[in-house]
């Protein structure tokens, strides 16, 4: 049935291979220097490699857009970016993945009452901005140099075009890594919070959790997408927009290629905040976006001659075009899903200030004067809870998430059983036994959970926030993610008193 369910994100994986190899290989490819046969195939292998190895990162971000917590809807989400996808594709546009699941995410928002998190989207959607930007930036420069050291070196033509077709092919391999790093986030993000939490060990060393299992699945998908229908969109990217040579479809790769590893990087972000330098958000940025933007660096360079405007300005419309039908497909789908077929598409997240809830508001030094009032009532998602919150008294938005992070009820039990299934791959010794200390513990609240295991051991306790702390403490909640999905309930069935 998993599988099942799964079929839409390997649909999409398929489609972003179809669609988004065009940007790693798409100049190579229409320029002749490299065969689609090659590219296929050095696309493939890498983009498979950088999913499960670097992949992560840009996922978290997504999460916290939507956290897509039942599998149905995982399954329509994907689904109706897919779709979204395959549309532009057939046209022949180089579209936004990034855009289009997130599209099918705030339509699942709307759906089901879910809040979204606003600033994890004002993050992503700086980055529509910020990406194209910095490809420019960084395909300007490169073009630069490059011109100034070609006209110094003097290198003969064979040899600048065999060493150009060498560095189109390598450069080409980081690209597809750098694409299925920061791109796998989009195709079976949306499928982690709902997929049970499992890891598996290959050769009995190799150790995966059960994200980088999903994500070894998704890249295979895009793998698919790149061999069997990414010609036509190569060819748009490779010709349509400008006219390119051999050096610079070079530069245009590479400068594409850096921009996704900076966006998918956690060790990069973590170098960055340990040495006080400004980091970059580790979110699913659009590859078309980066390769449209370093043809238009260079093509300013360049004076903006022989510039197909009217081509940009169909890949623009695109871009707008795709979140908007993603969203309104995700959101028509989830409804014939959920009414039609009896499938669940979400969860029930209830929210409620208990006495404990309004306890921890206050130990945190947010005012509760203002919304005592709402304790004890029980709210069934947080479209429900925010109208009754904005009938208090204007909140601000750190007071806000302070709020409605304390007043979630998602309900847990350290059930023995469930420990013995714990991976000590995943955990240290030190982090199982603190959570052996709470056997048939029951908690109703997430920060009620992670408090207890802070006190049961100093392993569960986070690090002051400090540039060295960064990664530290970005590894624990990694972890405390994993016992959540782990020990949580399918309900919250209550007796007197609050608990179960």
């Amino acid at each position: 049935m998993i599988l099942l369910f799964l079929s839409s994100g390997l649909f999409l994986g398929w489609s972003l291979g179809a669609n988004d190899a065009a940007n790693v290989f798409g100049t190579a490819v229409a320029t002749r220097m490299v065969r689609f046969r090659t590219a296929a195939i050095v696309c493939g292998m890498f983009v498979v490699l950088g999913a499960v190895v670097s992949g992560t990162g840009a996922s978290d971000t997504l999460g916290e857009l939507g956290a897509v917590n039942a599998i149905g809807g995982s399954f329509m989400v994907a689904l109706a970016a897919a779709l979204a996808v395959m549309w532009m594709t057939k046209a022949g546009l180089p579209v936004s993945v990034s855009q289009a699941i997130i599209g099918g995410i705030l339509g699942w928002n709307v759906f089901t009452g879910s809040r979204t998190d606003m600033t994890s989207l004002a993050r992503i959607v700086s980055t529509w901005v910020v990406c194209p930007a910095l490809s420019a930036a960084f395909a300007a420069g490169f073009y630069v140099l490059a011109r100034l050291w070609i006209s110094r070196a003097r290198i003969h033509l064979l040899e600048l075009d065999a060493l150009t077709r060498a560095l189109l092919v390598v450069a080409g391999g980081f690209g597809a890594y750098s694409l299925g790093a920061n791109n796998i986030a989009n195709v079976m993000g949306v499928f982690v919070p709902a997929f049970p939490a499992r890891s598996f060990h290959v050769f009995g060393m190799i150790h995966l959790t059960h994200a980088q299992i999903l994500f070894f699945v998704g890249g295979l998908a895009i793998a698919t997408g790149v061999v069997s229908y990414s010609r036509r969109v190569m060819m748009t990217i490779g010709k349509g927009l400008f006219k390119l040579s051999p050096v610079t479809a070079l530069i245009v790769v590479v400068a594409e290629s850096l921009v996704l590893f900076v966006f998918a990087s956690e060790r990069l972000e973590s170098f960055l905040i340990a040495h006080g330098l400004p980091s970059v958000p580790l979110v699913p940025v659009s590859s078309s976006q980066a390769v449209i933007g370093a043809v238009i660096g260079i093509a300013l360079v360049k004076g903006g001659r022989n510039m197909r405007f009217g081509m940009l300005r169909r890949i623009a419309g695109g871009w707008v075009a795709t979140p908007a039908i993603a969203a309104v497909v995700a959101f028509l789908g989830l409804f014939f899903l959920q009414n039609v077929f009896g499938v669940s598409v979400a969860r029930p997240v209830p929210f409620e200030l208990t006495p404990a809830a309004l306890e921890h508001l206050e130990r945190e030094g947010v005012p509760v004067d203002g919304i005592r009032r709402l304790e004890g009532i029980r709210f069934e998602n947080a479209h429900e809870f925010k109208v009754a919150l904005d009938a208090c008294g204007e909140l601000s938005p750190d007071v806000l998430d302070c709020v409605f992070e304390s007043a979630e009820i998602d309900c847990f039990e350290v059930d023995p059983a469930r420990i013995e299934g714990l991976d000590p791959a995943i955990l240290t010794e030190a982090q199982i036994e603190a959570i052996r200390a709470l056997e048939w513990h029951s908690y109703q609240h997430k920060w009620e959970f992670c408090e207890a295991l802070a006190r049961a051991s100093k392993a569960w306790a986070f690090l002051p926030e400090t540039r060295a702390n960064h990664l530290a403490n970005k590894r624990l909640a990694t972890r405390l993610h994993y016992v959540y999905d782990t020990f949580r309930l399918s309900d919250c069935r209550e007796e007197p008193g609050g608990r179960r």
